[in-house]
């Protein structure tokens, strides 16, 4: 108890600019701290979302029945909304010009690009402040701690006899800046490093199923063009 008294009495005790510092790492940490939980619960929905997907797309269900359900259902995320723009553009083709198929894949895929892009904009949306947030608040934190030394041997050379029990508090209330920045941090940099490693998992699951989908598209064209001849 004694010692979290102590900590707050150089915080209070610590000059305007370190004070103005610390409280500028602390909202930071606590803004990333609310990222961290809406990303960890953003990307996690992703996952489950995608996986049911798969299993439902995989399940033998005919794609006409599947995009049907998902016309019914707003919004449309992930794998849903990849198919969707891309089995809606492969539809709207064929029905327009049933004797022209050879342009109609590659549509369905462009559409599908967009639709992959604009998810996987979704899921990075952010990430870049808990990067920006693990990278300069140490040197934020760094910055309060020099200023802070600096005013003690300020206050030190005013003295004829300096002790350590003279010099440690000042030292000690401009490390703590340091502290700060380390704390806002760390959480920032792990929490970006793992949210990047699943968006990019996500982003090759995305990429695959397209492509898997193109194959799909390609056979069904395929097929029609042996049906007429």
């Amino acid at each position: 108890m004694q010692a979290n008294l102590s900590i707050l009495k150089l915080i209070t005790d610590a000059s305007f600019l370190v004070q103005i510092v610390m409280a500028t790492l602390v909202l930071a940490s606590i803004i990333s701290w609310a990222l961290i939980f809406i990303k960890y619960r953003q990307l996690a929905d992703a996952r489950v979302a995608t996986r049911l997907f798969e299993d439902r797309f995989w399940s033998g269900t005919s794609l006409k029945r599947l995009y049907s359900e998902l016309k019914n259902t707003r919004p449309h995320r992930g794998l849903d909304r990849i198919f969707y723009e891309g089995y809606q553009e492969f539809t709207r083709l064929t029905q327009r010009n049933e004797q022209m198929v050879d342009g109609v894949v590659p549509a369905a895929q462009r559409a599908m690009r967009v639709a992959e892009s604009r998810e996987l904009d979704r899921l990075d949306h952010n990430l870049s402040f808990l990067a920006t947030v693990g990278s300069t608040s140490p040197y934020i934190g760094l910055f309060g701690t020099v200023w802070g030394i600096m005013n003690a041997f300020l206050s030190i050379a005013q003295m004829k006899q300096a002790t350590l029990a003279v010099v440690a508090p000042g030292i000690a209330e401009a490390l703590i800046a340091t502290a700060f920045g380390l704390f806002a941090a760390i959480p920032a940099v792990i929490a970006y490093n793992k949210f990047s490693d699943s968006v990019d998992r996500l982003a090759v699951s995305y990429e695959n199923f397209r492509e898997e989908f193109v194959a799909l598209l390609d056979r069904h064209v395929i097929a029609k063009k042996y049906e007429r001849h």
